[in-house]
């Protein structure tokens, strides 16, 4: 009897075992990421799933699915910093409830995509490495793409990347992010193929496995070599383009944001930081998402708007915007009169912190987490935004998880980067995050990038990555640096994500031509 059972579970454990490597792999390339930053792991973490997909009896979609709950579990592990929501009115215990399934969401959500990716490699990988390499990377960087383009996106592969390796985030110049994320799967793939051959019994799978592993250091090597070509190129700096912006990081915890001290304590802090500011000389003054919590229509009777009359100089300001019975999360130019010149709403709005996915099933169950009693509306996707300086680039919080949103408004003349943001809802990795992402935005349109946040971490990037600046956390802060407008046009500006649609043209032609070799041949798939 104990030798039976002792034998079903090993057997079990047996069963269990991929999906714990999977699960253990995903977990890896989840450590990529801040809080700890091992971005080196993403070039090896994805290769042990690709192995078990086509060597092991489990089943690849669960398999991606356990990848995909490890990583996407581990890298926005950030969300459970929600809890306490005591600053909302939420009890402890519903509060934890919600982070809980907050987290269980996304974690799952970026576990289907995984969970596509294995289902479709199996179906369509094929036996020939080179073809699975191709198909793979395809696969993967249309599936991002499809979830980027939805309401619900975050940890795309190429993020793992920054800010450490500013050097191949440089091919995001080419075509986006998904030029990132096809190098870091294309290797990982090589990788694998030269795992699996080195188990073949052919005499000549040595050999194979060599060549594998040499194309993959050889691939590792150029796209860091084409993107160190594109790191080093010269930064223009003419003293035309110069523009001399300040930010304002107001530090107002989120419990007292919207009841009267904290709105006596905005108010005064953004104030005086805009006066001293304006001392130092600057151009215009930059405050985050939300930094004053009132409606347009209030915002002339505040005492910065006064301070902006009174000293004449720029300012962008984040408030709430108006639309209908409605309102937007806007940020606003107000020019040396105090008039506004500008909006922009932000487009893309946080589930369950902005609005409600299915409201009309989930909104009896999960009160919107937003403290304003009306309806947040997202703002239209073909915003421009004139400065007095000249248009700009515009991304609000979530925004910048968003690259097309940033790509399109470069597109149509965007010359420096302005980024407005409220992280005080989470844990300090999530900034970080943040900021990351605000990085790889910057590279992509080759812009100047100005980033002010709440409660940290505020910023100035310049078109190659570097952060100039950075700011505490938790603490109130002011600065000034010098930005330029520039006018270029990289490759991904003019024409998008094209390497995505090259890659499943090209993976979908070989797939036909095999199918019709197999008829020709009366082989069987």
């Amino acid at each position: 009897m104990w030798k039976q059972l002792s034998k079903k579970y090993r057997e079990r454990v047996k069963n269990l075992l991929p999906y714990a490597i999977a699960c253990a792999s995903g977990v890896l390339m989840g450590l990529t990421v801040a809080p700890v930053g091992a971005w080196f792991f993403a070039w090896v973490a994805l290769a042990p799933l690709w192995v078990l997909v086509f060597t092991s009896p489990a089943s690849p979609p669960l398999l991606g699915l356990a990848w995909g709950v490890g990583y996407h579990g581990v890298a926005l592990s950030w969300i459970t910093g929600i809890h306490p929501m005591n600053w909302l009115g939420v009890p402890w215990l519903p509060s934890l409830a919600i982070t809980l399934f907050c987290w269980s969401f996304i974690s799952l959500l970026g576990g289907l995509l995984l969970t596509l990716w294995g289902a479709l490699m199996a179906r369509w990988g094929g036996k020939k490495s080179g073809l699975r390499v191709l198909f793979g990377t395809a696969i993967w960087c249309g599936l991002e793409s499809l979830w980027s383009a939805g309401p619900l996106w975050w940890s795309s592969l190429a993020y793992t990347q920054s800010p450490h390796n500013l050097v191949i985030l440089h091919l995001g110049q080419l075509s986006g992010p998904n030029t990132v994320t096809a190098a870091i799967v294309a290797v990982n793939g090589l990788i694998a193929e030269a795992w699996i051959n080195r188990h073949s019994r052919s005499s000549s799978s040595g050999q194979v496995v060599k060549q594998q592993l040499a194309i993959a250091i050889s691939l590792f090597m150029t796209l860091h070599l084409l993107g160190f070509y594109l790191y080093s190129r010269p930064i223009a700096q003419p003293p035309a383009a110069a523009l001399q912006v300040g930010i304002i990081q107001g530090n107002i915890p989120n419990e007292i944001k919207l009841i009267p001290q904290g709105l006596r304590r905005a108010l005064a802090g953004y104030t005086t930081g805009y006066y001293n500011l304006v001392d130092q000389g600057v151009d215009a003054v930059l405050t985050p998402e939300a930094a004053l919590p009132y409606f347009q229509r209030d915002l002339p009777n505040t005492s910065l708007v006064q301070a902006v009359k009174e000293k004449g100089v720029v300012a962008w300001v984040g408030a709430f915007g108006e639309q209908g019975t409605s309102y937007t999360n806007s940020l606003f130019t107000f020019t040396g009169k105090g008039e506004i010149f500008s909006r922009y709403d932000k487009t893309k709005l946080v589930p369950l912190g902005e609005y409600i996915p299915f409201e009309d099933i989930l909104g009896g169950i999960i009160g919107r987490l937003s403290p304003l009693d009306a309806h947040q509306v997202p703002g239209k996707t073909n915003q421009i935004f004139d400065t007095p300086f000249g248009r700009a680039i515009v991304g609000i919080c979530y925004d910048s998880a968003f690259p097309e949103i940033f790509r399109r408004q470069a597109a149509t003349g965007g010359q420096f980067i302005l980024s407005a943001s409220n992280d005080a809802h989470y844990s300090p990795s999530m900034p970080f995050q943040h900021h990351a992402l605000d990085i790889m935005r910057a590279i992509e349109t080759d812009r100047w990038s100005v980033r002010a946040t709440n409660t940290g971490y505020s910023a100035f990037v310049d078109p190659h990555g570097h952060t100039l600046w950075m700011s505490g956390y938790n603490t109130y802060a002011t600065h000034a640096e010098t930005i330029y407008k520039r006018e270029t046009r990289t490759l991904y500006v003019r024409w998008g994500d094209w390497l995505t649609v090259v890659l499943l043209g090209l993976a979908g032609l070989l797939y036909q031509v095999i199918r019709l070799t197999h008829r020709r041949t009366g082989l069987t798939e």
